[in-house]
């Protein structure tokens, strides 16, 4: 547990730093690509800052699994951020280090209590149409029958391509840009998918809290009823026990006077 909560800091503190290590690889990938002409030290200086930016992943991933208690289980649960570590160190393409880059940003998002699912989704969709128009620039400028020559015709078609509609108007001719096709593809159904279920989850949960407060004010008048009926039957109750005065307790009524010129009343004799 120990071991856990001192991961979890470590977690919460670099998630801002990473974050911006990942914008830093970002643009060091994005100027070799936007400005090819640019001088041979900015083609290295943008080579080494995306190797510093991996290298602060790494790091971070092996500070995780040290401050691990259970390392074995902790590889088996986080064995997508292992694979984004050794991807590029297996074949160091730049491609690669930014698909791997993705994985890691990805993950740790999703581990960040506090960044909502519509939050990671938009920005799961931004990034990957822009990291995906650099890519399938990179790799489609120079082709022969390649028809993606500058960054807006990658925009267009990776916005084409997210959003399954694919006008055809640009498309990959090489091999690796068709593999970036599929990718693109299936990550723009997957997206839609997940919207399409966290709105349907929404309206769901808006009509059962509906329907769970009409049914509680419907229990609430049942028993308001079961009440009022309640009360009626111990009136009439106590209607019916209560008797008139009974005779022992009347008031006996006063004698009459006897009447003028009638027999007196005769005196009892002793």
């Amino acid at each position: 547990m120990k071991e856990a909560s001192r991961r979890l800091r470590w977690e919460r503190r670099t998630q801002a730093p990473l974050l911006v290590l990942a914008v830093a690889f970002a643009v060091a990938y994005a100027v070799p690509i936007v400005l090819p002409d640019a001088g041979a030290r900015v083609l290295r200086a943008c080579t080494l800052a995306e190797w510093m930016v991996w290298g602060a992943f790494a790091a971070d991933y092996l500070v995780r699994l040290c401050l691990s208690s259970a390392r074995r289980a902790f590889v088996r649960t986080h064995w997508l951020d292992l694979v984004a570590v050794v991807l590029p160190m297996i074949q160091p393409l730049r491609l690669l280090r930014l698909v791997a880059t993705l994985m890691l940003v990805g993950r740790r998002a999703r581990m960040a209590p506090q960044i909502r699912l519509t939050t990671y989704v938009a920005g799961a969709v931004v990034g990957l149409m822009m990291f995906g128009s650099l890519a399938v620039l990179s790799v489609e400028r120079d082709a022969p029958d390649g028809n993606i020559r500058n960054l807006g015709d990658a925009v267009w078609w990776s916005f084409t391509t997210m959003t399954t509609v694919g006008y055809g108007d640009h498309s990959p001719t090489t091999g690796l840009g068709r593999v970036l096709a599929v990718g693109l593809m299936l990550s723009g159904i997957a997206l839609l998918g997940v919207v399409t279920a966290n709105i349907a989850a929404w309206f769901i949960s808006r009509f059962e809290r509906d329907d769970r407060v009409e049914r509680e004010q419907t229990a609430a008048i049942a028993d308001l009823a079961a009440e009022v009926r309640a009360l009626r039957a111990e009136v009439a109750l106590l209607r019916g026990a209560s008797p008139e005065a009974p005779a022992a307790l009347a008031v006996p009524a006063p004698a009459a006077a006897p009447a003028a010129g009638g027999p007196a009343a005769t005196a009892p004799t002793p």
